[in-house]
C-alpha cells in the first residue's frame, strides 16, 4: 500500500496534536531551532571550507560532519541569499544530529560567497536589491544546471570518509532551494533518499518545466513546508503538489505552517516592522525535517 500524502495546516500551538507524519516529527522534536544551538546529545563537528569541480567551473562550499565514524550525507540549498553564517550555522546544527553536510555557493558561477554576509538589512521594498539578486539565482536555474551540481555534490559526498555511501543521500533547501532539491532527487532518484522544502519557490508553475512535474522520477520520500502568506498567494500549489505526488505514486508530506516567508532562516529581515523568523515554527519544521531524515536515510 502507498502512502498517502499529507496536506495540513500546521497548528498555531505545539499543544495541539498533529496527524500522520507531521504527529511523529513533533515526538521527535525538542530539538531547538534553525539557529545553531548545543546540546548533550549533539556530536563533535568538523568543518571545512572546499571546493568542488563541477562541469561548470568551482563551487566553493562548506562541509560539516561528525568527528569520527560514517554518517548518511546532506545538501543544503540555500535561498536567494546564498552562503552565508546563518546557512553555515544550519549545517552545523545537522552535522551535530548526525549528518555529514554539504553547504554549497549556488551562484559560484557568478560570485564567490559569501555574496552577503547577513540578510538581516534586506529591504524588500527595494527593486534595486531585488535586481541585484536576480542573475544570480539565474545562474542556479538556469536548464540543466542544479542537476549538474546536484551530481557533482553527491560525488563529493560519496568520496569523503565521513559519508557511508551505503546509505541514501539526503537534501533540503530554502526559498529558491525547494525547488532546486526537487530538481536533485529527480536527477539521482538512485541516490536521494529524502527531500525538504522550507518556504520553497517556484515549485508550481504553469510551464512545462515546473519543479513539480518532476515528481514521476522521484523515489525519495518527499516533504513540502509551506508559508501561510505563500498559500495564501498561490492556494493551489498545495493540491498541485499533492496530485503530482499522488499521481507519482510516491505521497508526499505537505505542511502549511502559520508562518511567513522565510520563517525558517534565523537572519531573515523585518518586513512591515515585523520579524520573519519564527523560532517556535522553525522549531517544529526542524524537527519534521529530523524525522524525515531518520525514517528515510537510516
Amino acid at each position: 500500500m502507498h502512502r498517502r500524502s499529507t496536506v495540513e495546516a500546521a497548528p498555531p500551538s505545539p499543544d495541539l496534536a498533529r496527524r500522520g507524519f507531521v504527529a511523529a516529527a513533533s515526538l521527535a522534536g525538542g530539538l531547538g531551532g534553525f539557529a545553531p544551538a548545543a546540546g548533550a546529545a549533539d556530536a563533535a563537528v568538523t568543518e571545512t571550507d572546499v571546493t568542488i569541480e563541477t562541469p561548470d567551473g568551482h563551487c566553493d562550499a562548506a562541509y560539516f560532519h561528525p568527528a569520527a565514524g560514517k554518517h548518511p550525507g546532506v545538501i543544503v540549498w540555500t535561498d536567494a541569499f546564498g552562503l552565508r553564517p546563518s546557512m553555515r550555522g544550519i549545517g552545523r546544527r545537522l552535522a551535530a544530529q548526525g549528518y555529514a553536510v554539504l553547504v554549497p555557493n549556488p551562484f559560484y558561477r557568478v560570485a564567490k560567497s559569501p555574496v552577503v554576509e547577513s540578510a538581516a538589512n534586506f529591504d524588500f521594498t527595494d527593486k534595486t536589491a531585488f535586481d541585484k539578486l536576480r542573475p544570480l539565482m539565474a545562474s542556479v536555474g538556469a536548464a540543466g544546471a542544479a542537476e549538474r551540481d546536484a551530481r557533482a555534490f553527491v560525488g563529493f559526498l560519496d568520496a569523503q570518509a565521513a559519508v557511508d555511501r551505503a546509505k541514501p543521500v539526503g537534501t533540503q533547501g530554502y526559498c529558491m532551494g525547494g525547488a532546486l532539491v526537487v530538481r536533485t532527487a529527480a536527477a539521482l532518484p538512485e541516490r536521494i533518499g529524502a527531500g525538504a522544502s522550507f518556504h520553497g519557490g517556484g515549485l508550481v508553475t504553469d510551464k512545462p518545466d515546473s519543479p513539480h512535474r518532476l515528481a514521476p522520477k522521484i523515489k525519495a520520500r518527499m516533504y513540502f513546508g509551506i508559508a501561510s502568506n505563500d498559500d495564501q498567494r498561490q492556494p493551489d500549489a498545495k493540491d498541485d503538489l499533492e496530485e503530482a505526488f499522488e499521481a507519482a505514486k510516491n505521497p508526499a508530506t505537505i505542511v502549511v505552517y502559520p508562518a511567513r516567508h522565510g520563517w525558517c532562516v534565523p537572519d531573515m529581515p523585518k518586513e512591515a516592522g515585523s520579524p520573519i523568523y519564527n523560532e517556535a515554527e522553525a522549531e517544529r519544521a526542524w524537527a519534521a525535517l529530523l524525522a524525515l531524515y531518520r525514517g528515510a536515510l537510516g
